[in-house]
């Protein structure tokens, strides 16, 4: 299960289900309780909150780990194509989604450290048959931005970020498809990295860099990672009335 996941609740088996006046009078004693334990554990010296959640990065300064300039500015142009702000809500920029990215591929994620990367590669196999290539998801990131950019040099006489958007949006769509060659990478590969990544960005917890302020949370209705639906389990069509949670504490 990723960190951030909803659990639920289910009667366990040969347990017999609490009456309602037993169950009203328990959770009313487990309120006051969790409520008596969390003021006195939140309150410090003088009267001062302990264990805020750590403020969001801030896109505009963040500096990358795994990109250079150029290929961050194809990151921050490629994620506000793919989930670009209109009228549901914010988008990928919003959200902090390069931030997500650049620390996965900094990280395990973009060595392949955990991943089996020896031969033989075949082509055309099953999903199943999971990833297929010699290059990591980091290799392939650097590669491909490389390749897209000099590919719309020579197309558009610009690189990809200085594109208007609807070229920006017909270059995607080629990489998609595997319309466009580039050199050194397979485009379907990139843009397939390209585009997992950016939807994890967007949904993910916000502990790993993206989600700002559970923006992507928020916009589907997802609790995030509050502990108890007890309370829920029986009610059906009715739309959850309380905002997300984060796992560092953070609320909506």
């Amino acid at each position: 299960m990723l960190p951030g996941t909803v659990p639920y609740a289910s009667q366990q088996k040969g347990h017999a289900p609490m009456t309602d006046s037993r169950m009203t009078s328990r959770r009313n004693l487990l309120k006051a309780s969790a409520t008596t334990v969390a003021a006195a554990a939140a309150v410090g010296k003088g009267g001062a909150a302990l264990g805020a959640p750590p403020p969001a990065p801030d896109l505009g300064s963040y500096a990358p780990k795994a990109f250079s300039a150029d290929e961050w500015r194809f990151l921050l142009a490629a994620c506000d194509r793919l989930i670009p702000d209109d009228d549901s809500g914010p988008g990928a920029l919003a959200a902090n989604v390069p931030i997500f990215i650049d620390r996965q591929i900094s990280g395990d994620f973009g060595n392949a450290r955990d991943w089996y990367m020896q031969g033989p590669f075949p082509e055309n196999v099953s999903p199943l048959m999971g990833y297929q290539a010699p290059l990591t998801p980091a290799e392939v990131y650097h590669l491909g931005i490389a390749a897209t950019d000099a590919w719309c040099r020579d197309r558009h006489n610009a690189p990809f970020a200085d594109l208007a958007p609807e070229q920006k949006d017909a270059v995607l769509t080629g990489l998609s498809k595997g319309d466009i060659a580039l050199s050194g990478v397979d485009a379907r590969h990139f843009f397939e990295f390209l585009l997992q990544n950016t939807k994890e960005g967007f949904f993910a917890d916000p502990i790993h860099g993206g989600n700002k302020h559970m923006i992507g949370w928020a916009m589907i209705g997802f609790p995030g990672a509050r502990a108890s639906f007890l309370e829920w389990v029986d009610i059906h069509n009715q739309k959850y009335p309380l905002g997300p949670v984060a796992l560092t504490g953070e609320r909506r």
